[in-house]
């Protein structure tokens, strides 16, 4: 977050403050990035002390942003709107040949269960991921899912990677990549 205050700092952006003791800038990413798993299509949420166009604001951040990090959009919401509800995100991840072997088999299997129960690590409650798992899809040696978020919970990345024997993907080397968050109209 202290990278993202520099950012609109040098931009001449002037954050919205919290009140109280400890005022902290009003900016918050809706679906936080688990550690270790990359984003390719993130949103964040921001409150500015004055009123400025997208255009504008577009304009101030993209030469402040460094190397890696782009700016696809900047919206702007009326006075009072509601924070962003998440409802789905999407992932991918590259699966090494050896790994690939009955891959097809296992998510046709936990596709046509009609329920998944993982237990989840650190003694935390079981969840189903089943009913949360909107598509899995294997093609070109590329594992693609889209999660359902809602009112209920979320499964994460990692427990459908389970689901399928693939727990130790990331030990293998292979990075997770979140591809999109989908925010709720």
């Amino acid at each position: 977050m202290r990278c993202f205050e520099r950012i609109f700092r040098r931009a001449a952006l002037p954050l919205g403050r919290s009140e109280g003791f400890h005022p902290k800038p009003r900016m918050t990413f809706p679906l936080p990035l688990a550690v270790g798993i990359a984003g390719a299509d993130e949103v964040m949420e921001f409150e500015l002390a004055e009123n400025l166009s997208a255009d504008e604001i577009a304009k101030r951040l993209a030469p402040q942003l460094p190397g890696g990090l782009r700016l696809h959009a900047v919206e702007t919401l009326p006075e009072g709107a509601k924070k962003a509800q998440v409802r789905g995100a999407a992932y991918e991840a590259p699966i090494p040949v050896p790994m690939q072997t009955g891959l097809a088999e296992r998510i046709d299997r936990l596709l046509a269960q009609p329920a998944c129960p993982i237990a989840r690590s650190h003694g935390r409650s079981t969840v189903d991921i089943r009913p949360l798992l909107e598509t899995l899809a294997f093609s070109g040696g590329v594992l693609r899912m889209r999660l359902k978020i809602d009112q209920a919970g979320s499964a994460g990345p990692r427990e459908v990677l389970r689901a399928l024997e693939l727990g130790d993907l990331e030990s293998q080397g292979v990075a997770l990549a979140r591809t999109a968050v989908e925010i709720a109209p």
